[in-house]
C-alpha cells in the first residue's frame, strides 16, 4: 500500500507534494506524543501490552483509510492514528524481539529478519503489478483506492498478529547486554564499571545520532520517488513499471543485507556500515542529474539496497550494548528518529520540490544526499569502539 498511498494523497491533494509533505507531518507528531512515554513504560511494565493497544489503534487507523470517501481529512485523521500506531508499536516489537535474540549472536538473526521483511515489502509491489493490470495501469484515483483496500485486508493479518505477543516467552540472561571487546586493545587499561558505562553510551550516541540525521534525510526523499517516477519529464513511468523498481529495490535490499552480515564477520560491523551506506550516496547524487532510464533504475535499486542493508548491522550492535532494561527507551529514541526527525523533514522535502511543476527533485535529492554525508560522520568515530562479532560471541559462550 506505501508507495501507491503516496501517489494517491498527491493525486487527491491536487497534486501538491507540500500537502502530501503535511499530511507525513502529522504522523510524526502524533508518534512523538507517544514514543517516549511507551519507551518508558515498556521498560517498567510489559512489551506485550502495549502491542495489544497498538493492534487496537492500527485497525482504527485502517478503517478510516478505508472509509475515506477520497478526502484528504479523513486521511490526516487516518495518518494521526498510524502516528500513534507506531509510536506504541515499534519501540515494543523491537524491544520484545531483542530480549528473545542471544546477545553476541545478533546480527545474523537480525539480517535473515531483514531479508524476510524486505521479501514480504517486494510481495506487496509485484501483487500490485497484478492489481494494476486488472484495474487498469493509470494513476486513477479509484483505480489507487482499490489496489490499497487489497493492502489494507493484508495489513489487518498483522495486527491480528500482535495480539499473541508473551513477555514470558522472551529469553533470560543470555539475551542480556555484553561489554564488546574493543579494537586495538582499546579498553584494555579499563577495566572498571564506569569505563564499560561511558563506552556504551558513546557507542549508543553516535549509533542513534548518525540514524537521525540519515533518518531526517531519507524522510525528504523517499514520499517523492513515486512521484518522481510519474511527474518527472524525462521519466513518466506507469503504475506497473513503479511497482517493478519497488519490488525489486526491496529483494535487493534483503539480499544486500545479508551478504554485507558476511563481509562484516571479516570486516567488522561498523567498517561495512560506512562502506555500503557512502556507495548509496554517491548513488543518490547520480539519480539527481537523471540518467536515462535504463541507467536510473539500477542506480535507483543500488542506493535503496546498500542503504537499508546497514540497519540489522547497527540494530544488532545497539541491542549489543544496551542492557535489557533499557531497551525499551533506546527503542523509543530510535522510533523517535524515524518517526518524528523522518516525517518533519519529508513535509522538508515538498516544500523543496514545491507546489507545482516543475517540480526542483534536483534540490530534494542533493540536499539529502549532503545529509546523508554527514550522517555517515559517526559511523568512523564508531571503528575503534567495535570489535567483530566473532569476539563477542566467544565472551558469551565463556
Amino acid at each position: 500500500m506505501g508507495n501507491v498511498l503516496s501517489v494517491y494523497i498527491f493525486a487527491i491533494a491536487g497534486d501538491n507534494p507540500v500537502i502530501l509533505g503535511w499530511t507525513s507531518f502529522a504522523t510524526g507528531i502524533t508518534m512523538t506524543l507517544v514514543v517516549f512515554p511507551t519507551g518508558f513504560l515498556i521498560d517498567k511494565y510489559r512489551r506485550d501490552i502495549f502491542l495489544k493497544i497498538a493492534s487496537v489503534v492500527g485497525v482504527a487507523s485502517l478503517g478510516f483509510i478505508l472509509f475515506s470517501k477520497n478526502e484528504i481529512k479523513f486521511l490526516i485523521i487516518a495518518l494521526v492514528l498510524w502516528g500513534l500506531f507506531q509510536g506504541m508499536s515499534r519501540p515494543s516489537l523491537e524491544s520484545i524481539l531483542a530480549d528473545s535474540v542471544k546477545s553476541g549472536k545478533r546480527s545474523r538473526t537480525y539480517s535473515w529478519l531483514h531479508l524476510t521483511r524486505q521479501v514480504s515489502m517486494a510481495i506487496g509491489p509485484f501483487l500490485n503489478v497484478g492489481l494494476f493490470l486488472i484495474f487498469g495501469d493509470e494513476w486513477d484515483i479509484q483505480i489507487m483506492k482499490n489496489v490499497m483496500i487489497v493492502g489494507i485486508c493484508i495489513t489487518l493479518f498483522s495486527l491480528v498478529i500482535m495480539l499473541f505477543f508473551d513477555d514470558k516467552k522472551s529469553l533470560d540472561t543470555s539475551s542480556e547486554s555484553i561489554d564488546l571487546e574493543m579494537d586495538h586493545n582499546h579498553d584494555d587499561k579499563r577495566n572498571g564499571k564506569h569505563s564499560r558505562i561511558s563506552s556504551t553510551a558513546l557507542i549508543a550516541i553516535l549509533l542513534v545520532g548518525s540514524n537521525i540525521i540519515i533518518g531526517f534525510g531519507a524522510g525528504m526523499t523517499i514520499k517523492y520517488f513515486p512521484i518522481f517516477f510519474k511527474e518527472h519529464e524525462f521519466y513518466l513511468l506507469n503504475p506497473v513499471l513503479v511497482q517493478v523498481i519497488m519490488g525489486l529495490t526491496f529483494i535487493f535490499t534483503g539480499l544486500a543485507s545479508l551478504i554485507a552480515q558476511k563481509f562484516s564477520v571479516k570486516r567488522g560491523r561498523v567498517q561495512i556500515i560506512f562502506t555500503v551506506q557512502f556507495i548509496a550516496t554517491l548513488c543518490l547524487f547520480g539519480i539527481a542529474f537523471f540518467p536515462p532510464v535504463y541507467i536510473l533504475v539500477p542506480i535507483f535499486i543500488t542506493r535503496g539496497s546498500l542503504m537499508n542493508a546497514a540497519q540489522p548491522l547497527s540494530r544488532s550492535i545497539l541491542m549489543d550494548v544496551i542492557p535489557k532494561k533499557h531497551r525499551g527507551k533506546i527503542n523509543s529514541l530510535e522510533a523517535f528518529a524515524w518517526g518524528f526527525f523522518w516525517n518533519f523533514s519529508a513535509l522538508l522535502g515538498g516544500y523543496l520540490i514545491g507546489s507545482e511543476p516543475p517540480y526542483n527533485f534536483k534540490l530534494c535529492f542533493l540536499v539529502t544526499a549532503c545529509v546523508y554525508l554527514v550522517g555517515i560522520i559517526p559511523i568512523l568515530f564508531l571503528t575503534p569502539l567495535i570489535g567483530k562479532e566473532k569476539i563477542a560471541e566467544k565472551e558469551v559462550q565463556g
